[in-house]
């Protein structure tokens, strides 16, 4: 596991594989649906993957965790080969947006841990969640060349920044390590499954004359 496991408990070093797996997934789709090589669904898993901690871990002056870790690359390079060995049409339908809300929570939640636990103060080490969850998806798209899901109005940024502030909100009061995590994922994910089942967006801009 993270170096930072320790500190973070027992429950935050899953939730962290879980996102990336996740994120990692995500990525390798973007490859194949482009029809591209496995080695580029793997570049694309294990960038998608790692991207926002990686960025995180710079900013917070932390070692780049995958870097020291013996499971994070192996965890991006699986998931890529699982979804390379496999029909198109079993990653069809809204399946993996579901697995997607629930890797933005739980990965939003663990940048903010990783940060509070580094001395990061707290609007910051909120702020890390977001970049944790949701960089990553910005590279990857970036790279597939399809417009981004943050220059979208729906709600997912705003669902990561629920899930990490409130992580911090929670520690900053002493709430138990595991209940902050849980419940911070758990309230990250409500808000983007129900922008998913019901469409809800924030407002756009509307430039007035």
């Amino acid at each position: 596991m993270t170096p930072i496991a320790a500190p973070l408990g027992h429950v935050l070093p899953y939730l962290d594989l879980f996102g990336i797996a996740v994120f990692a997934t995500s990525g390798a789709l973007a490859a194949t649906r482009a029809n591209q090589t496995f080695v580029t669904a793997g570049f694309f898993a294990l960038v998608t993957g790692v991207g926002g901690g990686s960025v995180r871990d710079l900013l917070i002056g932390a070692p780049v965790f995958w870097t020291h870790d013996p499971w994070v690359a192996a965890v991006c390079l699986a998931a890529a080969a699982i979804i390379w060995s496999t029909p198109e049409r079993w990653w069809r339908g809204p399946a993996l947006d579901w697995f997607d809300a629930l890797g933005l929570a739980v990965y939003a939640v663990f940048g903010a841990a990783k940060s509070v636990a580094f001395g990061i103060p707290p609007v910051p080490a909120a702020l890390m969640g977001v970049v944790t969850a949701c960089v990553g998806g910005v590279i990857r798209d970036v790279l597939a060349g399809e417009p981004s899901i943050i220059m979208r109005p729906e709600l997912y940024v705003t669902a990561a920044a629920l899930a990490a502030g409130l992580y911090v909100a929670l520690h900053a009061i002493g709430a138990p390590l595991w209940l902050a995590a849980i419940g911070a994922a758990a309230a990250g994910f409500g808000l983007r499954a129900a922008a998913i089942a019901w469409k809800l967006a924030l407002p756009a801009y509307g430039r007035r004359q």
